[in-house]
């Protein structure tokens, strides 16, 4: 799979130094500069110590199995153009040498909820799922009225669909809501709704996690 970071730091020189730090044990296969440099760090052969703790179905040691991307961002500007462009250009090659399907194009925050929230809510999921480099719900599971759900009844129901569609690192229905929504509805607030549920099941029939992995 291939997990999407940022670097939270003021520039990408800082993040590269930290990267290529051995005390600070933290390291990925790729860092984009702002500007759309692409910077090569690890082999996309070898592993990098971008993941850490955290799941994706039946994976547990996410650095094993994918590719880290980390874009040189503070987390609280909009991605740069030239950023998510470099992004797509690469992905595009990581795909095509290692046969990563679309679903297991990751968010950091998808595989660790609660202890990482990057890509954060300004990426453009949308715009990968569109390229053809990630996933995004139909456009009529989102178009059912935003109902709010009977408090605690569809919590078991909405997990389960999550777990499904990949979110296997926690069963807290608050943490999964929050990760639910920080990449497919960023600006939703509130409790569970019928959206949620319809995106979901959604999600969950069309790309089951482990159903279609090259490694499960």
């Amino acid at each position: 799979m291939v997990v999407i970071h940022y670097t939270a730091m003021t520039s990408a020189q800082a993040a590269a130094d930290t990267l290529c730090n051995p005390e600070t044990e933290v390291s990925a296969h790729y860092l984009i500069a702002e500007d759309g440099e692409v910077i090569s760090l690890v082999p996309e052969a070898l592993r990098a110590w971008h993941a850490g703790a955290g799941a994706w179905g039946r994976v547990t040691d996410v650095n094993s199995r994918s590719i880290g991307i980390e874009l040189a961002t503070t987390g609280f500007a909009p991605f740069a153009a030239a950023q998510m462009d470099a992004l797509t250009e690469l992905l595009r090659g990581i795909k095509a040498r290692w046969d990563i399907r679309p679903e297991r194009v990751i968010g950091h925050s998808d595989m660790a909820p609660g202890r990482k929230i990057d890509p954060g809510v300004r990426f453009d999921w949308r715009r990968l799922a569109i390229e053809g480099l990630s996933v995004w719900p139909s456009s009529s599971a989102g178009a059912h009225s935003s109902e709010e759900c009977p408090q605690g009844a569809d919590d078991a129901r909405f997990a389960a669909l999550m777990a499904a569609f990949g979110y296997t690192a926690t069963t807290d229905h608050a943490l999964l809501l929050k990760s639910f929504r920080m990449r497919f509805r960023p600006r939703h607030i509130g409790p569970l709704d019928t959206v949620d549920l319809a995106m979901t099941t959604d999600l969950a029939n069309r790309f089951p996690v482990d159903v279609n992995a090259a490694v499960a």
